[in-house]
This record gives C-alpha cells, structure tokens and sequence, in this order.
C-alpha cells in the first residue's frame, strides 16, 4: 500500500513496522516521500510517537492504515497470552491509533481511517480461533467509527481479503498439524493474490470512499449465502471443518 500510494504521487508516507528494517527498506525504495518508523503498534506509547514521527516531518494525518495483523493457528487450549497478543494486535491497535488520530480529524472535519480486517472477519477462519474472533472486532470496529464520525467527516474502508502472499501466510504454510490448518484453508479457499493486486484494490476504494473492499470477490457471494441462510451456511462449514480433519 505505501508504495501504492506514492505512485498516486502522495508525498508524506510513514512507513511503520515492529521490523524496523523492513520498513526502511520500503521507505527507501519510496524515496524522500516517505520515512520509516520502527513501531509496535499494540503499545499505546509507540503509537503516539509515530503519530508524532509524521506530524513533525510532514504536518497533519490524512490517511491512516491499520494493517499490523498476526495469526496463531491456535483453538480452545490457546493460552491467554496468545489470546491477548492476538487481541492487542489485531484489534487494540485500530482503537489506539482512532484514540488520537480521530479528535483531530473530527476538529478539521475530514480524515481517512482503513481498517485491515479479513475475510474471516465477516465469515469465520477455520483452524484459529483467535484470529477469527478478533477480525471480527476489526470489522465491528472499522463499522462503528463509520456510523459514529461519518456525518462528521470521518471516512472508513475495511480490508477483508482471503489469502494474499505475505510472510505472515507462507509462515502458516509450513507450519505441520494443526496449528497449519488455517493457512492451507485460506491458500485452498481461492486465488493467493500478491499484494500488489490488494494494495490496487485499496485505492480505487479510497477514491469511492467505499466500506467494504474485498480484493476476493467471492467474498461477497460468501457474505451473503451466510446472511441469507444462517444455518445453512453453519453445516456448509462444518462440512468443511469435517473434511480437513478427516484428511489430517
């Protein structure tokens, strides 16, 4: 997405990652549009430092993207700092970076929060319970501030793609057994897009101020069988939860 937008000739892109390196290599391949900042956006602290890293360098946020996110590939027997990690990170994040981000926009009346949230925050994610819970929240999150701040400026768009080729998804392709069962679903469910193709995806939305982007179109028809015929839709994913246990 950062290199996305400095092809639309956006000058001003904080390019954020708890790998800070990472980030720079980005922020490089950008040029002086852009600057690297080496963040863990679950901590409150460091979110406001970066915040603070971009409004020195390049005056007022227009756009900011929520789009740290991890997976466990965990169930039931999840300990509780897995679940928080999860919680922190996929969904406490958002809050903290509208905590500050959001008074500011309301007072200039105009602002842009996306919302990286999955498509299993509108289905479900097989194989991870965390995971799919708090991408949930991410969309329940990403709605409320719509619904809430829209009339007064605020826009927001929610990001619910299936798989795209990430470290974080090629990281689940190998794991073995069980803790592996969310990455093969999601790699099996449809077409891995490259980033690339999400990120071209993102900016046609934020040029219709569209909600929902769904680089997946099936998305949608899922979306919708599940909205038409609940139950129906619950044994289809059973089936599914069935056959994957079946084939180990």
């Amino acid at each position: 997405m950062a290199l996305r937008f400095a092809q639309e000739g956006v000058r001003g892109i904080g390019v954020a990652d708890l790998d800070e390196d990472g980030a720079g290599a980005v922020a490089e391949e950008i040029g002086d549009a852009a600057i690297a900042i080496g963040c863990d956006v679950s901590d409150e602290g460091q979110v406001a430092a970066l915040l603070d890293s971009v409004q020195e360098r390049w005056g007022q946020v227009d756009l900011f993207c929520a789009n740290a996110g991890i997976g466990t590939g965990t169930a039931l027997d999840t300990p509780d700092s897995v679940w928080d990690q999860a919680f922190n990170v996929n969904i406490r994040a958002h809050v903290l970076a509208a905590r500050h981000l959001v008074p500011q926009w309301l007072e200039r009346g105009e602002g842009y929060f996306v919302s990286t949230a999955s498509a299993a925050g509108l289905l479900t994610q097989i194989g991870d319970a965390p995971y799919s819970v708090t991408k949930h929240a991410a969309v329940a999150f990403a709605e409320w501030l719509s619904i809430t701040y829209g009339h007064l400026g605020l826009r927001v768009s929610c990001l619910c793609p299936m798989g795209v080729n990430t470290s974080m998804l090629q990281t689940g392709l190998e794991l073995v057994g069980e803790e592996g069962v969310g990455a093969r679903v999601v790699a099996a469910a449809g077409r891995v897009l490259e980033p690339d193709e999400v990120a071209e995806e993102v900016v046609e939305a934020i040029r219709e101020e569209r909600f929902l982007i769904l680089p997946h179109p099936e998305v949608a028809e899922f979306f919708r069988r599940r909205g038409d015929d609940h139950e129906r839709w619950l044994r289809g994913m059973r089936r599914l939860q069935e056959q994957i246990v079946s084939a180990g």
